[in-house]
């Protein structure tokens, strides 16, 4: 197991690299020209020549990369255009933020996913698998954001039950484990659940259904096995491949679902990112883009361990 674990580490290795290549390249290649966003229309050749120094966008692309990625190894991030603050702040509290969504949704996904799946799975082509099935198709085609406006149409706007906007009441700099902020997290947490809890149930119904039908299933009960360690069995095998979609699902969430969060004016990465976009905020946008796309590595390399602990035979593979 200690082998397998620094194999999977040095293998992410190169990954990360590559991730930080491509975040950096992405960025740049993108049309627009970052110093138009901190400059007036009015500025002069020199003016914009001389921002272009400061922010070492005058450097050939490789060595831009090269001291890029040298600063963001020891956590610089650089200065945000917009704010004047270190990116590096910026991201710390919108990640915060996130996070807390990310945990409330992907509890509530991979719970209701796995029951869900579960069901369906045990109790196929009967009226509960196809009640599932309805439900986890609708889930996987409504838009989340179009979701997330119509639960704020009718939980905040017809009904008033749940505040529509922020972290927290007003006065609120932060979000709190008291009932005035879990208000707020509700309606963010259903909006951004809807897809992986169908995704989930999907994947788990059908793992359930394919270990259902091999043939050491039927041994364990011709062997006269209780159903609840038979179900355990199945469960087991079942398993491994749920708990990759739900790595990647969990990594969606945590990655920040930006639209999600704009309905809801949530103050997490993906919201972050919108505006970074917007603002054509240059070292904001790198700099979120990277936190999110190491949080995918890091969640890859988590799953792959808890796959081999679940099987032994991806170890051996």
């Amino acid at each position: 197991m200690l082998f397998y674990i620094a194999r999977r580490l040095l293998y992410s290795i190169p990954i990360a690299i590559g991730v930080t290549l491509i975040v950096f390249s992405l960025v740049h290649i993108a049309p627009g020209d970052p110093v138009s966003a901190i400059l007036p229309n009015e500025a002069t050749a020199e003016m914009v020549e001389q921002a272009r120094k400061d922010y070492g966008l005058d450097k050939p692309f490789v060595v831009q990369y090269a001291i890029w990625l040298g600063h963001a190894a020891i956590g610089d991030l650089g200065t945000s255009i917009g704010s004047g603050r270190p990116v590096f702040d910026e991201v710390a509290g919108a990640v915060g933020n996130t996070v807390i969504l990310a945990i409330s949704a992907g509890l509530v996904a991979c719970i209701m996913g796995f029951v869900l799946g579960m069901v369906a799975g045990l109790w196929r082509d009967r009226l509960a698998d196809h009640l599932v099935s309805l439900f986890t198709i609708s889930g996987v085609s409504l838009p989340h954001y179009w979701l997330a406006i119509l639960l704020v149409i009718i939980f905040s706007v017809n009904l008033s039950w749940l505040p529509p906007l922020g972290i927290g009441p007003d006065t609120s700099d932060g979000w709190r484990p008291d009932w005035a902020h879990l208000q707020h997290l509700i309606l963010p947490t259903i909006a951004t659940a809807a897809i992986p809890m169908a995704v989930i149930a999907r994947t788990m119904r059908a793992a359930v259904v394919d270990v259902l039908d091999q043939d050491f299933v039927t041994t364990l009960r011709a062997k006269g096995l209780l159903p609840r360690r038979v179900l355990w069995h199945v469960v087991r095998n079942a398993l491994p491949t749920t708990l990759a979609v739900m790595g990647l699902q969990l990594g969606n969430m945590l990655g920040g679902s930006v639209l999600v969060e704009t309905v809801f004016a949530w103050p997490g990465t993906g919201f972050l990112l919108a505006s970074a976009i917007f603002q054509r905020d240059l070292p904001l946008l790198q700099g979120t883009m990277l936190v999110l796309a190491m949080f995918f590595v890091i969640l890859n390399l988590a799953v792959d361990l808890l796959q081999s602990w679940t099987d032994p035979r991806i170890r051996r593979a």
